[in-house]
């Protein structure tokens, strides 16, 4: 049988590859809005973070996740991820 490939994404974080299913996605849609997306399924453009404080962290002072955006994140949706990350553990 054959084997499956496992879909690969960047952390903005730490900036390594890890599998899709690993990571907490960031979407803001074509109206320009911003939002954590779980399932990975909403339509825009996306950014990826690892479920690790350390790494959304980084990625909140070097601006990654706006640069990757091309848009002004809320500290709300910063919070959101941080909340998201916390109730992992």
């Amino acid at each position: 049988m054959k084997v499956k490939k496992v879909p690969q994404r960047m952390c903005t974080g730490c900036m390594e590859m890890k599998p899709k299913k690993e990571l907490i996605r960031v979407v803001k849609s074509t109206e320009g809005d911003i939002s954590v997306d779980l399932t990975g399924k909403k339509n825009g453009r996306g950014a990826y973070v690892c479920r690790n404080i350390e790494c959304l962290e980084k990625a909140f002072k070097a601006r990654r996740l706006q640069k990757n955006l091309e848009a002004q994140i809320s500290d709300e949706i910063y919070s959101r991820l941080k909340e998201e990350i916390d109730n992992e553990k």
